[in-house]
């Protein structure tokens, strides 16, 4: 370990439990693995008054067979005892009173890139993004661009997906004005026409069009006949406004293929896929389905995990 990073000690003391944090976090960089709260008291007055900060790998790991399919697991867990717990002192001081530094598994520094809490885009980083982005380099090019200039995926502290999220965060106007105009007038004219076609808009904070959704009112009726399974997929993009085109899909009695609603969405991020299945649950209204198939997307399974029991 660099002898620039402290080792936790009990005893320690920090101004707050934000500082404890940072201070646990930069430690578990160092090493190799990933931390996150696990335990708080809060007291009557709204301060917490004892937390605990682990090793993400704490639990056991589960037996194949008692793996529930609608809840799969992308990261083992190894009952890691690794952790760092501190009171609320007098003063207002947060201090260590457990600390356990032995983990019971590998430790690769070079993996905490690929950690959550670890990963950012500085900001000369986000703007060479963004004018690769205006000058029509795609996405990938993009990204291989700024791996080339670092020196390698190791230099880097990001991934092509958070690179993507990223320029479709900053890209302006994903429908025109009149496109989006467009959309919302046909949504509420076939409304009129059929009250049973269901449909939501995302506006951002500039009232621009984000995302879409909707269903048919044949889409709506399929799916209280044969929605027992659906597959939800996102591998389609439109050419023209570069958004995924998600599809809820499912198999009728014929063995045929049949759609039970779609959208359109400005990036794959986890708030994004919250806001879509809660609109879906919304747009349903019936009993849930008894299983979900999905890619391995990390945002993806963490909003299922967000909106669904």
């Amino acid at each position: 370990m660099s002898g620039e990073i402290e080792e936790p000690k009990k005893g320690m003391f920090f101004t707050s439990k934000q500082e404890v944090h940072e201070f646990y976090a930069k430690y578990a960089k160092n090493l190799g693995f990933a931390i996150a709260y696990r335990t708080q008291n809060v007291g009557a007055d709204g301060k917490v008054k004892y937390f605990g900060i682990e090793c993400t790998r704490v639990q056991k790991r589960t037996k194949r067979l008692e793996v529930n399919p609608l809840k799969p697991s992308l990261s083992p867990k190894i009952d890691c005892k690794a952790k760092v717990r501190a009171t609320l002192q007098p003063d207002g001081r947060s201090k260590l009173i457990t600390v356990v530094l032995e983990h019971t598994h590998d430790l690769i520094p070079s993996n905490s890139r690929h950690f959550p809490m670890n990963k950012r885009i500085r900001t000369p980083v986000k703007r060479k993004l963004e004018i690769n982005d205006e000058a029509g380099i795609g996405v990938s090019r993009n990204f291989h661009s700024i791996v080339v200039e670092a020196g390698g995926y190791e230099a880097l502290t990001f991934d092509e997906r958070d690179a993507r999220n990223h320029i479709e965060n900053v890209r302006r106007l994903r429908l025109g004005i009149g496109d989006a105009e467009s959309v919302a007038f046909y949504f509420h004219r076939i409304q009129q026409e059929n009250s049973n076609l269901y449909s939501a808009i995302d506006f951002d904070v500039d009232g621009r069009i984000q995302n879409l959704f909707w269903a048919d009112a044949r889409s709506r009726a399929a799916y209280k006949a044969f929605g027992d399974v659906i597959s939800f997929d996102t591998t389609y993009l439109t050419n023209k406004y570069d958004m995924s085109f998600a599809l809820f899909v499912g198999v009728n009695h014929h063995g045929q293929s049949i759609l039970f609603g779609c959208g359109l969405l400005s990036n794959e991020n986890t708030k994004t896929f919250v806001w879509l299945f809660k609109d879906w649950l919304n747009c349903i209204s019936v009993t849930l389905s008894k299983a979900i198939i999905t890619d391995q997307c990390r945002a993806m399974q963490n909003a299922i995990q967000i909106v669904f029991p």
